[in-house]
């Protein structure tokens, strides 16, 4: 009985704190982007886990056991969706066999619901096929325009206040100061880059377009000829020729992507590779949402300036 008492009073701490985690909102989101968002309009009623790390390709994620018990656990799950992790989070989902999650589900969330897509296909699948990693439903490298990060916060507003009715006045409250805090942001982000609007780019793969628009930048051309399709020597021979003849100074790439033929473009053209950051964590100081153009921003602003 003396042992037995021993060990149930030190079990209560643990016990205790599991109640109070069992108050809160289990998320789990494909990418830390969507975790932060949620994060912030969640506050203290949310506990959010994101599957990727900001420094993998989305695109390509090895699913793992501890993720399938994060799933099976959780209220609401959030993706980018538009086809951007169809190879691995299907099987995950299907593992996890929680149909409250499920596509579809109450607790299911597509974060690109009320996004204003771009570069939507206008051929057919066999067509896309030879044109490399086309996506089928548009681009979904959305997030990277921040004023979008206001539509997958409202559609994390109404996901959490589904799960939660009683807190949907706080996460109501959530939501506008985070949309009050992208607006002022994204003042100083374009009036940061408004010296170098227009400015001409080339990036490795077609990752940007979203951030083209929101900071009117114009990337002309791509390191991949095709996307998803390794550079060939030709094909960088014509990059290094017009970067020469339209001035070009600036070469965008992600963490996950082979720096080298980048760095040898830019070596025989003048040029600077800029290392972007396509999500949240994927440099030590990317820890939110903002971070993230923050970095951005002065990456490029400071690669155009030399």
């Amino acid at each position: 009985m003396k042992y037995f008492y021993i060990i149930l009073v030190a079990a209560i701490p643990l016990f205790s704190g599991g109640l109070q985690a069992s108050d809160k909102i289990k998320v789990v989101t494909t990418l830390p982007d969507l975790r932060t968002i949620v994060e912030q309009i969640g506050g203290d009623k949310v506990t959010a886990h994101a599957i990727a790390r900001g420094y993998q390709d989305p695109h390509f994620v090895d699913a793992k056991p501890s993720f399938v018990l994060k799933l099976k656990q959780a209220e609401l799950f959030a993706q980018i969706g538009l086809d951007l992790e169809i190879g691995w989070v299907p099987p995950l989902l299907e593992t996890a066999r929680n149909k409250k999650i499920y596509f579809g589900g109450s607790g299911y969330v597509d974060a690109s619901k009320g996004i204003e897509l771009l570069e939507i296909p206008t051929t057919d699948a066999a067509q896309l096929r030879s044109e490399g990693d086309i996506h089928i439903y548009g681009n979904p490298h959305y997030w990277l325009d921040p004023r979008n990060g206001k539509i997958i916060a409202k559609n994390m507003y109404e996901a959490l206040s589904a799960a939660k009715p009683e807190f949907e006045a706080l996460f109501r409250r959530n939501l506008e100061a985070f949309n009050a805090r992208i607006d002022s942001a994204y003042t100083v982000w374009t009036q940061t880059i408004a010296p170098f609007k227009g400015s001409k780019i080339i990036a490795y793969h077609n990752s940007w377009p979203y951030f083209e628009k929101a900071f009117g930048i114009e990337i002309v051309d791509f390191i991949e000829p095709k996307p998803g399709i390794p550079p060939t020597p030709s094909h960088l021979i014509s990059i290094i020729k017009r970067m020469k003849q339209e001035n070009i100074k600036a070469i965008i790439i992600s963490p996950y992507y082979d720096g080298k033929p980048a760095r040898s473009v830019a070596k025989r053209s003048n040029a600077v590779v800029v290392e972007f950051a396509p999500s949240v964590g994927a440099f030590a100081e990317i820890n939110t949402y903002f971070d993230l153009f923050n970095y951005n921003i002065k990456a490029l602003t400071r690669a155009l300036n030399k």
